[in-house]
């Protein structure tokens, strides 16, 4: 009987191991909290967004864009943003119903489009920019602004890790 429970417990110890090194800890995976915030920004823009400007979390990002770039290609947005195409297509279509933006072919490919802001959607665009901002800076509250430099810097080296993050990977044995 002895041998059976020393059995059991080398598998349940075993199994532990085994347990620690697949789990990942949450508050230290980069990823996940990147996730995690994100997540609950997200969530916390649409809210607020849509029920005072009829607007949603995508279709201000889409926003964005436009405003800094005035007639860009709906595969832009994309790009830059990091949406796919339906979900973008429906902003965009959203916003245009709204007549916050303008949509038209686009002057050097005949075959694309591209988006501007119209002369309503500019000016929601400023009145959102200031609540983004103010809540910014709620976000980066009592942290330095040394450190907030630092983290911007990390956070852009980061986007720019993407292309390599996202390739080819070796799959590890089981």
């Amino acid at each position: 009987m002895r041998k059976s429970t020393q059995k059991s417990a080398s598998r349940r110890s075993a199994e532990a191991r085994t347990r620690s090194r697949a789990n990942l800890n949450l508050q230290r995976y980069v990823p996940a909290l990147l996730v995690f915030l994100a997540n609950r920004f997200t969530t916390g823009t649409s809210a607020l967004y849509l029920k005072n400007f009829g607007v949603g979390a995508i279709e201000w990002r889409c926003m964005g864009l436009i405003a800094a770039e005035r007639w860009v290609s709906p595969n832009r947005i994309c790009q830059v943003i990091g949406m796919d195409k339906a979900a973008v297509s429906r902003s965009l279509r959203s916003l245009e119903k709204k007549k916050l933006v303008e949509i038209r072919s686009s002057r050097q490919r005949s075959r694309f489009l591209e988006v501007a802001l119209t002369e309503s959607g500019s000016q929601l665009h400023g009145r959102l920019s200031k609540i983004a901002l103010e809540r910014e800076r709620r976000l980066l509250a009592g942290i330095a602004p040394g450190d907030a430099d630092l983290l911007i810097s990390m956070l852009n080296h980061m986007l720019t890790n993407m292309p390599k993050v996202n390739g080819h990977i070796d799959m590890p044995a089981e």
